[in-house]
């Protein structure tokens, strides 16, 4: 069989193949609801095969929303309409999975197709909350340096929305620690410059992520998987580092998670960074030799390429995004180009052969 298609159990959930959507916001809620935008979107690729969906970044706080149209979790008003959504994803085959966020100094934004700038406090913008007082641009207004009580409150934020993850049916739950949002502010010293307990040395720019991670393993059930997605590197100098991405996995490991999701970038506007096919697999890599299962992401768009990374153990599972937008049938067609039998939706059967 196909590595692509072989099946992997965490904790006590069975993944029927290594094919993950990765979380991609929609910026189609409205007051953090889920709509029929969002039961269809990733409806489809349950239908299309993918054995792990996760949804986009759904945000703990109001204020930790990227745009007005973010999905939200800070109340159980949110819950059946998510509901609806896992209710679909889990009786057809593949897995539920929910990113939990806090946008921290990027949030307050418009919607990229609204130019996606910092948004007025007079023109539906808020307030926005950071390790640091340092905008993430030039010329934006500066976040607000949140204090031990707001950080108290962001913590109980995580750990309230994933109670209520739970009760949406959702089944693995994943910190989003990455691309320049709230906890990866507080992991880089580029955008960290506090000098508490949470700022400073590695153990305390990590601590906050420590904490929520805690938080969140001390609600969800046992039985379920807990990922983070991390940037591996800033991709600057003076950044965060992926030796320290490396060095950071075995605490989330003894925290509670299962899975690291290694991402990178998004903290320091202009970085260059060298995209290409697979340029972020090394990072998957080198974070599962630390000894916890890793997913790899980033430009990967044949079935190919996701079998060799597979093949070569560089990570155990492989998360698709725009490659997914664009083709949400992604897993039938792979399983095709790599002989793997697997089950198609019966009412697609005809289309088989």
């Amino acid at each position: 069989m196909a590595n692509l298609f072989s099946p992997l159990t965490i904790r006590s959930i069975a993944l029927k193949n290594r094919i993950v959507m990765s979380p991609m916001c929609q910026y189609s809620a409205k007051d953090g609801f889920a709509n029929d935008w969002h039961l269809v979107h990733y409806g489809t690729r349950a239908c299309g095969g993918a054995g792990l969906i996760i949804t986009e970044a759904t945000a703990v706080w109001p204020e930790g929303r990227i745009s007005p149209g973010d999905l939200g979790l800070w109340s159980d008003e949110h819950i059946p309409g998510l509901r609806r959504i896992t209710d679909f994803i889990n009786s057809h085959g593949s897995v539920a999975g929910i990113q939990l966020a806090h946008a921290g100094r990027k949030a307050s934004c418009a919607l990229p197709a609204e130019g996606g700038k910092q948004l007025d406090l007079n023109n539906g913008g808020w307030e926005t909350v950071a390790p640091s007082s340092i905008p993430f641009s030039t010329g934006e207004r500066p976040p607000v340096m949140a204090d031990n009580i707001c950080i108290d409150r962001i913590i109980d934020g995580f750990r309230d929305a994933a109670v209520r993850a739970m009760k949406a049916g959702f089944i693995v739950a994943e910190i989003h620690a990455a691309h320049g949002y709230l906890l990866q502010e507080f992991l880089s010293p580029l955008s960290n410059r506090r000098t508490d307990g949470y700022g400073g040395s590695f153990e305390n720019r990590i601590r906050l992520l420590l904490n929520v991670t805690e938080a969140v393993r001390s609600v969800w059930p046992e039985e379920n998987p807990l990922f983070v997605r991390i940037s591996s590197t800033d991709w600057t100098d003076g950044g965060w580092t992926p030796e320290e991405s490396a060095r950071l996995a075995p605490l989330l490991q003894k925290a509670g998670v299962d899975l690291i999701d290694c991402s990178s970038g998004g903290n320091v506007p202009g970085a260059k960074i060298p995209v290409g096919p697979g340029y972020q697999v090394p990072f998957a890599e080198l974070v599962r030799k630390t000894g916890i299962m890793t997913a790899a992401v980033g430009m990967i768009t044949e079935a190919t390429q996701a079998e060799e990374i597979l093949a070569a153990g560089r990570a155990d599972l492989v998360m698709l995004g725009r490659e997914l937008l664009r083709n949400p049938y992604f897993p039938l067609q792979a399983a095709r180009d790599l002989n793997a039998e697997i089950e198609w939706p019966l009412q697609y059967l005809r289309a088989k052969h």
